[in-house]
């Protein structure tokens, strides 16, 4: 998957996916991610490795939900 097409998986009407270090979790069955949009901050469809290294939790709640392909990034 390209980054530009992650941006389709915005949650509104369909799959939440976000993007972090090149792997794409979908996160559609978190309650935290309803409509896209986590926290009123993040949204779904983009690559949030620079804002979750930031939180102020780590990346391992990412881990409990499917990686459903790869970024490349061109």
């Amino acid at each position: 998957m390209i980054l530009r097409e992650l941006r389709r998986f915005n949650g509104r009407s369909g799959p939440a996916y976000v993007a972090f270090r090149g792997r794409v979790h979908d996160v559609s069955e978190s309650f935290l991610w309803r409509g896209g949009v986590h926290q009123v901050v993040h949204r779904a469809g983009e690559d949030l490795t620079e804002a979750i290294e930031m939180a102020p939790h780590g990346p391992e709640l990412l881990e409990r939900f499917p990686v459903v392909a790869l970024i490349r990034y061109e």
